[in-house]
């Protein structure tokens, strides 16, 4: 699945005025422990930018953990979100989330638009003897199921 719009951006900061004077006459002058500096041309002064950093909307790390929480895998998640599964594992260990415990049974999950969502719960079948968590993906619906009386 492809990352959805919008997950992630890389910020840099603007690199429009010396940050002394506030001039915009500044030229590259090399680079110092793997970053560009610059120079301001007015008042001489130099200076380095610094990547901000990679930054995934946080409603993204959310949804990975709860499907985490679920019993979903790392590569399942990673299929569903679009989200790498190494970053999903490094959102499990950085929140320090346990897994859970193991069950007799897998949950099964679909993802589904609203008319096919009003649907499969018009149906008593679908309902009966199971648990089951719906939640918001984007535009869509994911219904986690598992059994709960499990023979």
């Amino acid at each position: 699945m492809l990352k959805p719009a919008g997950c992630f951006t890389i910020n840099f900061m603007q690199l429009n005025l010396c940050p002394k004077c506030e001039s915009e006459n500044i030229v590259k002058s090399g680079i110092v422990k793997d970053r560009q500096r610059y120079l301001c041309k007015n008042c001489k002064y130099f200076f380095t930018v610094n990547k901000l950093g990679k930054h995934i909307d946080t409603y993204y790390v959310i949804k990975a953990l709860q499907l985490y929480l679920e019993g979903l895998s790392y590569r399942e998640i990673e299929r569903i979100l679009g989200i790498s599964h190494v970053t999903v594992m490094n959102w499990v260990k950085q929140h320090k989330i346990k897994a859970p415990s193991t069950n007799e049974y897998r949950p099964s999950y679909k993802i589904m638009n609203h008319t096919e969502l009003v649907e499969h719960l018009k149906k008593k079948e679908n309902l009966t003897r199971t648990g089951m968590l719906i939640t918001e993906l984007g535009d869509k619906f994911m219904v986690i199921r598992w059994e709960r009386f499990k023979k």
